[in-house]
């Protein structure tokens, strides 16, 4: 299967059971849930199911709305640093469980995934003063 492939896949249904089963865990997350305005849960999770199925064959929604997604960009705001990545991948993690999708599926998303949110990390862990 290749990546392009997924939508014809799991269509609009998919990726709404995946994005959704992400989003409800954010607001009680100890770690992302700060990092999410409240105000906009709904829009981000929009915003990311949109971005998802265009890039995965799709409609191109996120593009022809907000233009290319340049996501480190959007996302420097926002302090990433391992711990936040790691939560984020288990968090995702749980949601394709839920999502129960085939194994081929499973795979390409949570490879890919696991790039993007490497690449999104914007904060280095602080040295103790006594490693200086």
């Amino acid at each position: 299967m290749d990546e392009v492939e997924i939508y014809a896949a799991i269509g609009e249904d998919g990726f709404k059971r995946l994005i959704s089963a992400f989003y409800r865990q954010i607001p009680g997350d100890a770690i992302l849930g700060p990092m999410y305005p409240q105000a906009d849960l709904k829009g981000a999770e929009e915003r990311l199911r949109d971005f998802l199925v265009g890039r995965f064959g799709g409609p191109m929604r996120y593009v022809e709305q907000r233009g290319h997604p340049r996501l480190r960009m959007r996302h420097a705001r926002f302090p990433v640093d391992q711990a936040g990545r790691d939560r984020w991948m288990q968090l995702m993690r749980t949601a394709l469980d839920a999502a129960a999708f085939d194994a081929p599926v499973r795979h390409l998303l949570e490879q890919y995934f696991e790039q993007t949110a490497t690449s999104m990390m914007n904060r280095r862990p602080v040295e103790s003063e006594s490693q200086s």
